[in-house]
């Protein structure tokens, strides 16, 4: 069992131990992009979108698709297709709620990320999201982001990850498999090796992806 442990529980406490930003670093977080920072969103095909759930919890969940799927509408709006996934639909429901959302882009290859935290709604117009058709299929839903903040965040993380080092890759048959985790959860009778063999085969088709 875990024993008595030191915690911090104000902020300057905090600062004496990791210090405050410099005024140009404080300086940087902007309320919506410009041409320089909407690289980041155009160049990238994946990012990280967090929410808050109704109960008080939080929900980080991946998007991915062909880079530059985050449609920059302006300078301070996005919009975020909404693809389908496993509908549990954590993020979208938490919206419903909490309009509160941060976005973390990443570019392969590129330590620097970006970040962008605002408010959300979800829209069905049709003639918005036709432009984020993806092989003939048009999203049924949008994420439309209403940017508060934005801003590059320094690459020390994924340098000291070494994220993007190929010799560092795991061979996915090194961990887990998808039906060996459903099994041990929901169902204990699950046929595993066969849950992964149609989850291979329906993403190797394509199937469910648009």
């Amino acid at each position: 069992m875990l024993g008595r442990v030191a915690t911090i529980r104000d902020e300057t406490r905090l600062r004496e131990l990791i210090g405050s930003p410099t005024p140009l670093v404080a300086a940087k977080i902007a309320d919506r992009l410009n041409e320089l920072t909407k690289e980041f969103i155009l160049r990238s095909p994946f990012v990280c979108v967090a929410t808050a759930a109704p109960d008080g919890g939080l929900d980080v969940s991946p998007r991915g698709d062909p880079a530059g799927f985050v449609r920059i509408l302006d300078e301070r709006t996005l919009l975020l297709p909404e693809r389908p996934g496993n509908r549990i639909a954590d993020t979208l429901t938490n919206l419903l709620v909490d309009s509160r959302i941060a976005l973390l882009f990443l570019v392969p290859g590129v330590g620097d990320t970006f970040r962008v935290n605002g408010r959300a709604t979800m829209t069905d117009d049709a003639a918005l999201l036709e432009a984020s058709t993806v092989e003939g299929r048009t999203p049924k839903l949008g994420i439309l982001v209403s940017i508060e903040e934005a801003y590059t965040q320094c690459s020390k993380a994924l340098i000291r990850s070494d994220l993007w080092n190929p010799e560092r890759h795991i061979d996915r048959s090194d961990l887990p498999s998808p039906g060996a985790i459903m099994r041990s959860i929901a169902d204990p009778e699950l046929d595993a090796d066969e849950y992964d063999r149609e989850r291979a085969e329906r993403y190797a088709r394509r199937e469910g992806l648009y």
